[in-house]
């Protein structure tokens, strides 16, 4: 099956996950710094933390179909390390700026962590049917239920998910049970692609976008540039304007 270099609606489905992460990281931002009244409780309220489940999830679902899409494309090693590495050297800046700005609570295993592997997981089972991947992920998202240890609730092994409380910290997507998302994505995909196989263009993953959501392509086509940058330009965009009012106040 010919394959195109890029697939726009994965892309705008990308898109979307970025705009909807910067936008809860704006709210996020703001409440950190007194300045979104009534206070929100970010990390207890179901309007907070329901959202930040599902923006995990849609990245994690495409993440998983963009792995299906380089696999069929027959991606190479080297190619697939190169964005490996440039996933996990983000993972250590996240964990050393939050650090920084967090030090009780920074992140040691966040979402970039956790893509990180799970796309060594995924890589390594994509030649696999789709009804297998699909209950290796039912798998993966029940384990963690039924499988608990204090063993895993130390930083060096809370990545695994078996933990019995979570850790204190500002992000957190073990490989447990959040490779069962990524995992349903790569079945998914799989199951897309050989649908449409003989038939470009007629598959659901492929085609074009109206030219409204063209943006949301391009933003997920540079969603890891997005997300390294975002976050500074949104507290130093805040503090500014803390500053500015300040200064108004005092002349």
């Amino acid at each position: 099956m010919s394959m195109p270099d890029r697939f726009d609606r994965i892309d705008a489905l990308r898109g979307l996950a970025i705009v909807w992460m910067a936008g809860f990281h704006f709210a996020f931002d703001l409440n950190h710094y007194g300045l979104l009244q009534p206070r929100q409780d970010f990390y207890g309220d179901t309007l907070w933390t329901g959202q930040r489940t599902a923006i995990v999830s849609l990245f994690l679902f495409t993440a998983g179909l963009s792995q299906a899409v380089a696999w069929q494309a027959g991606q190479g090693w080297p190619r697939f390390w190169r964005r490996w590495l440039q996933v996990a050297g983000c993972a250590v800046l996240v964990s050393a700026g939050s650090a920084w700005m967090f030090p009780r609570s920074w992140i040691s295993f966040g979402v970039l962590h956790g893509i990180a592997v799970m796309l060594l997981l995924c890589r390594a089972l994509a030649p696999r049917p789709p009804w297998l991947l699909l209950l290796l992920g039912a798998l993966a998202l029940l384990l963690p239920h039924w499988a608990q240890h204090p063993v895993f609730d130390t930083r060096w092994t809370n990545w695994v998910g078996l933990v019995t409380r979570k850790p204190i910290t500002e992000d957190y997507v073990p490989v447990l049970p959040w490779l069962g998302v990524m995992l349903w994505g790569l079945a998914a995909g799989r199951w897309l692609l050989a649908r449409a196989a003989g038939r470009p263009g007629a598959g659901l993953l492929q085609g074009g976008l109206p030219a409204l959501l063209q943006p949301l392509a391009l933003l997920g086509r540079w969603s890891l540039s997005f997300y390294m940058v975002h976050q500074p330009v949104l507290i130093g965009g805040i503090l500014a304007w803390m500053a500015l009012g300040a200064g108004r106040a005092a002349g």
